[in-house]
């Protein structure tokens, strides 16, 4: 597959390639253009000159493009999740999900098309004040390997909408379904140029996006350590960025917890994607009361987590995405065996000719970690829950918050005081009662701490892509009353 510029596909100047491979299998799925800084200039310039066209769409045009891509995306939806299965790795279920989820947020900014309004405000001395939101131009996108489609949707669909053109650089693992959907939206009636994909490294390619004085605002999700250097060099020139970075998320659960339903979300919200994401479970608080019968009820619900070649029917897990994620989940978990705990099931490799080549790692739950423990510790990218008991809602309100990150976080109990202190106590940008992790488009998400900068989905991801602009305005008899100031 070629990258994609000013509406069409093409190659790098340099001729050289970069080879995506089938985690579960190790096999060549495809090859994708190493792009370079001259790739991005091409794509900027493409954008540059979109952008011009594209800002003078009323929004409700707009919401109609963005409607008309939702569309094409869904029948192309078989396309897409079996490429996007191939190169991450992930469940083919988990794949439906996820090219749903990218058409969904395009509905959702398509739907707040004739929504979007200025201002009016009456001044002082007979003026009067307009408020407007201007497209910024040409804003960036750096999108991840674990959810490369919906990930790369949540910037998509504020950026246009706001009305401005995009280069989007994907992981370069995972290009394959993503660049499909760039040319999906691009079909949908925008201008050529007005949404660009540019395959390639980071040192080249993303360093390109940051530094081009041409790109507004950076939109990124990744690890924070990458986020701390975007926002080093996108300093230099103010640039704005919203980052979506790393999590260690707490889910607390109370001694008067729906335990059949906690268990439920403790499993799909530590697992889906195999562990992979970075507003997951990772870290479970249970009161002293419940714990041994939450821990085996949730043990008996991983061991019936089928792991296996996302594209074969009935599997639940697929492989992690690379070698090297999963030695560094195994690494965490053996430091945390190293200091006491218990690996109550999973942890190992599975065993057969179906997993020889893949990256397969079986779904664990550990007891009896130690603080200090990289798996609680560090982020957990991958499936390994650790589970620790506690004698309070203040114990765990402790322990959850003593960590550099701050996504996401759950707490379940039947109290509404104790889920509402909990609410207010917990440090992070979102908190779920009594519910899986689940993201709303009508809603802001975003990090505190090191998990990140900005907010994406809801009206205020718009505003993150959108100039705000104060006019004051005087008429011919306003100026004469106030003449000599």
């Amino acid at each position: 597959m070629q990258m994609f510029i000013a509406g069409e596909y093409t190659d790098t100047a340099s001729g050289e390639t970069t080879t995506i491979y089938d985690p579960a299998t190790g096999e060549v799925v495809d090859t994708v253009p190493k792009g370079t800084a001259e790739d991005v200039k091409r794509a900027v310039a493409a954008a540059e000159e979109a952008a011009v066209e594209w800002g003078k769409f009323a929004p409700s045009k707009r919401g109609e493009c963005l409607a008309e891509a939702a569309r094409l995306v869904l029948e192309n939806e078989k396309e897409l999740t079996q490429l996007l299965t191939k190169e991450q790795g992930k469940a083919l279920r988990e794949s439906v999900l996820e090219i749903r989820r990218f058409a969904h947020t395009l509905e959702h900014y398509a739907g707040m098309a004739k929504t979007l309004r200025g201002g009016y405000v009456k001044l002082a001395d007979g003026r009067f004040g307009l408020i407007m939101h201007k497209p910024m131009g040409v804003v960036g996108s750096i999108v991840p390997w674990n959810f490369p489609v919906s990930l790369m949707g949540n910037k998509v669909g504020p950026a246009l909408l706001a009305g401005n053109a995009m280069v989007i650089k994907p992981a370069s693992t995972t290009p394959l379904a993503a660049t499909r959907c760039v040319e999906l939206v691009q079909q949908a009636g925008l201008p050529r140029g007005t949404i660009n994909m540019v395959t390639g490294p980071g040192g080249d390619v993303g360093e390109e996006i940051l530094r081009n004085p041409a790109i507004r605002k950076v939109g990124f999700t990744g690890a924070t350590d990458t986020g701390k250097r975007i926002m080093e060099v996108a300093s230099q020139q103010v640039k704005r960025v919203t980052l979506e970075l790393g999590g260690s998320d707490p889910m607390i659960v109370c001694d008067d917890a729906n335990i059949d339903r906690a268990v439920s979300a403790a499993s799909v919200g530590r697992f889906f994607n195999c562990g992979q994401a970075c507003l997951a479970v990772k870290r479970l608080y249970l009161y002293d009361g419940i714990a041994d019968e939450f821990t085996d009820k949730l043990v008996e619900k991983v061991r019936k987590l089928r792991v296996g070649n996302g594209l074969t029917r009935g599997t639940m897990l697929g492989p992690l995405h690379t070698k090297a994620q999963r030695e560094e989940v195994e690494d965490q978990m053996a430091d945390a065996v190293k200091r006491g705990a218990r690996v109550l099931v999973g942890g190992d490799r599975p065993k057969g000719d179906e997993f020889d080549k893949g990256n397969f790692l079986n779904p664990a739950v550990v007891v009896d970690v130690d603080p200090a423990s990289k798996l609680l510790a560090d982020e957990v990218f991958g499936p390994a829950l650790p589970v620790v008991r506690i004698k309070s809602l203040e114990e765990g309100l402790a322990l959850a918050n003593d960590s550099i990150f701050g996504l996401g976080s759950s707490v379940w109990t039947q109290d509404i005081d104790k889920a509402m202190f909990a609410a207010e106590k917990l440090d992070a940008g979102y908190t779920w009662v009594n519910s899986a992790q689940i993201i709303y488009d009508e809603l802001p998400f975003g990090g505190v701490k090191q998990s990140g900068v900005g907010k994406e989905h809801g009206n205020e991801a718009v505003e993150h892509y959108s100039e705000v602009k104060s006019v004051v305005v005087a008429t011919e008899q306003t100026s004469e009353m106030v003449g000599g100031e």
